[in-house]
């Protein structure tokens, strides 16, 4: 049996990526589609250069559990509704074109990469596992070259030694790391006066924030401002466990039962259909070389 290395991708993310990226495209009903023309194209193109098996996973929802935790956690407030908008017919076209797509309500799109990741790599017939986003949270998923990261925009790959070269910290801390940090992007702050460098002086030692010390004399690294920030986290402690708690991703491994059902058999016959909505017919033709090359 040949290798497997399965690709896991942050459709979220790709629809948000090309839709400012890419110029505006309306059809002829006047809806935008441009941003799902571009995922589509981009997901063939994954295809085209060897990809064999594929997950997508996609925010249905922008709220989640974790909003009722934090009252400042991101919300879809903001995004513009031509963007917004895209959100379900990419999950319809990735669909047709016979990917599977986890369309995540309750949890995120990053719970569902990191739990068809954990799935994924338990499997003796995968090679190497790639989680396809630059989320910072995703790195907490990584584990050696066995399961990484991959920046398709900058072409950038990060292994285990990558995500400590980048945070200071392993992967089992990332989650510690950015409750201490904060993390903008999800909207909570972490805990005032810690930044990147004390975090990483601090988790490198005790690697979980339950296990640092109380008290400063006990900590045993030269971190500057130590008193104060072992203040915070004492007084902070609350905060902290819950901004851990947004951080760390919950796994869930009934979403992929196994790794067959992400090798890609070629696009639905619904394809077409769904394409001649979208003003995107060359994208079938693309998507049945594909299919006939790998038949053939």
């Amino acid at each position: 049996m040949r290798p497997v290395k399965v690709h896991l991708l942050d459709g979220t993310y790709e629809l948000f990526r090309h839709f400012f990226g890419v110029p505006s495209h309306r059809t002829a009903a006047g809806h935008e589609v441009a941003a799902v023309r571009g995922v589509l194209g981009s997901v063939l193109g994954m295809l085209e250069d060897g990809v064999t098996h594929l997950g997508v996973a996609t925010d249905h929802v922008i709220e989640s559990w974790r909003n009722d935790l934090w009252a400042g956690y991101k919300t879809g407030a903001g995004v513009d509704p031509d963007l917004w908008s895209q959100a379900w017919p990419l999950e319809e076209a990735l669909t047709a074109l016979g990917v599977p797509v986890w369309a995540m309500v309750d949890d995120e799109a990053d719970d569902a990469l990191a739990s068809a990741a954990v799935v994924a790599a338990e499997d003796p017939s995968v090679e190497q596992v790639v989680i396809c986003t630059p989320d910072k949270d995703l790195g907490q998923c990584v584990r050696d070259r066995r399961v990484v990261q991959f920046d398709r925009r900058k072409r950038l790959l990060v292994d285990e030694a990558g995500v400590v070269a980048k945070f200071g910290v392993g992967p089992a801390s990332i989650p510690d790391y950015l409750a201490l940090v904060g993390d903008s992007a999800d909207g909570f702050p972490g805990l005032p006066g810690w930044g990147a460098k004390s975090a990483a002086a601090v988790l490198a030692k005790w690697k979980h924030i339950e296990d640092v010390p109380a008290d400063v004399l006990d900590w045993g690294v030269d971190v500057r401002g130590a008193p104060k920030l072992a203040l915070s986290l004492r007084t902070g402690a609350d905060e902290v466990r819950l901004f851990k708690r947004l951080a760390t991703l919950r796994i869930d491994r009934s979403l992929l039962g196994s790794v067959d059902e992400l090798r890609w058999r070629g696009p639905t016959p619904r394809f077409e259909a769904v394409c001649r909505v979208l003003d995107a017919e060359p994208l079938v033709a693309r998507a049945s070389a594909i299919a006939a090359r790998r038949s053939g």
